[in-house]
């Protein structure tokens, strides 16, 4: 079985036509209701249980959540037409320091809805040319166009939907 890919190992290819935004789009709506799917049925000790030093269930949703934030301000810097885009922070000091293990699950996922669908909503009233518009990613070092940011957001949204279904698989049988 081939290794799972690192996020930070990940590359990507921007070259698809920005006309795909409402499918991207649509692949962020649908994220609250996928975590949910997953999250929903398991018990709070599933949910809160490490794999070793790595992030747990709860914690891999609470990351999403974290980074609602930074979707809303890159979102702000397309609208207002920044030369670059804010950088992420990649040591993840925000999820680290929120014990998101702390906290009951279903508060993390009415948090996420909430915040990811004020994106969306933001989002679903931008014109069609905005998702052409572009800035510079600092850690990918390329122009990147809002509906790359959204493929990208929602790349990121699979890669801790396939670690939180790995995890209920690992702590849940």
């Amino acid at each position: 079985m081939p290794k799972r890919i690192k996020w930070t190992d990940r590359r990507f290819d921007f070259t698809f036509p920005a006309g795909l935004y409402p499918e991207m789009i649509e692949r962020l709506r649908g994220t609250p209701a996928r975590l949910e799917d997953r999250m929903g049925s398991l018990p709070a000790e599933v949910l809160q249980r490490r794999d070793g030093e790595r992030w747990s269930i709860q914690e891999n949703a609470g990351h999403l959540l974290d980074l609602e934030s930074l979707v809303m301000e890159r979102l702000d810097q397309y609208v207002a037409r920044a030369i670059e885009l804010h950088a992420a922070d990649m040591s993840n000091r925000k999820t680290h320091e929120a014990e998101h293990n702390r906290v009951p699950g279903a508060s993390i996922l009415s948090d996420f809805r909430e915040q990811r669908m004020q994106i969306v909503a933001r989002l679903d009233g931008l014109d069609a040319e905005m998702f052409a518009r572009s800035a510079f990613h600092p850690r990918l070092a390329v122009q990147m166009r809002l509906v790359d940011m959204i493929f990208i957001q929602a790349e990121h949204d699979d890669y801790h939907l396939a670690r939180i279904s790995e995890l209920a698989r690992l702590f849940a049988s």
